[in-house]
């Protein structure tokens, strides 16, 4: 009997970098990733709803371990209620809590945010500060959360946000090679900030988490409508 001739489904050509890809090499394909994401996502930003660099903050606290579609229900009311740090700051937590419960590890975020807004009113006259050492200083406010608000309200290009889809995609395309799995989120910075332009970090994160939520989810990623997928190591494999 003869053999039947199955056709392959992988109609895109793509690199298959290997493991000792050179550095050149890797930042060329980079460049190539990049390019393509900003011809796809040209109007990539922050899905979080805001008007200022404080509902940012809060907003971005309010992210963690959470859609930003259900942080864009829950601030919708929140931020008519609260208007400066010194709102939030004078709420009692308890109160707080049941407003952003639906967010989940509602307890934690309260103090967070609360004790943020306290620092802030207190000790940077009621204004978000603006570099990353004093952001980090702020209670509940990491580097992830200091590089969304400087490179969105700020405009500076002072890292690269690595979040979950972030890390998932940098991982999938080759673009980390020290980091120690998809969470491994400071090692993943430090290599996109080696391959990314400087003014591009901002753009880079928020054009891959567009792609992650649309294209390269994480169960299913759809490589046959991928803008990159000749470049991905990942692309049409077993994920």
């Amino acid at each position: 009997m003869a053999k039947k001739t199955v056709k392959s489904t992988k109609t895109t050509s793509r690199a298959s970098p290997s493991s000792d890809e050179s550095p050149t090499d890797r930042k060329a394909r980079a460049k190539k990733i990049l390019a393509a994401l900003r011809k796809a996502y040209p109007d990539a930003t922050c899905a979080l709803n805001h008007t200022s660099a404080l509902e940012l903050l809060v907003a971005t606290i309010l992210s963690a371990q959470c859609t930003d579609e259900r942080v864009n229900i829950v601030t919708a009311d929140l931020f008519k209620r609260y208007k400066t740090p010194a709102d939030y700051a004078g709420e009692s937590p308890a109160a707080f809590q049941q407003q952003i419960r639906s967010t989940g590890f509602f307890r934690q975020k309260t103090k967070s945010i609360l004790a943020a807004c306290a620092a802030i009113a207190t000790d940077h006259s009621g204004r978000v500060p603006q570099t990353m050492d004093e952001l980090t200083r702020l209670p509940g406010v990491a580097r992830k959360t200091a590089n969304v608000m400087l490179g969105t309200w700020f405009d500076k290009n002072e890292g690269i946000c690595v979040d979950t889809h972030v890390g998932r995609l940098a991982r999938r395309m080759g673009l980390t090679w020290t980091s120690r799995n998809d969470k491994d989120a400071v090692k993943i910075e430090s290599d996109l900030m080696a391959l990314i332009p400087r003014r591009s970090w901002t753009f880079f994160s928020h054009a891959m988490i567009w792609h992650g939520r649309r294209i390269c989810t994480a169960r299913k990623p759809a490589c046959d409508q991928c803008v990159v997928a000749r470049w991905c190591p990942a692309a049409f494999g077993p994920m």
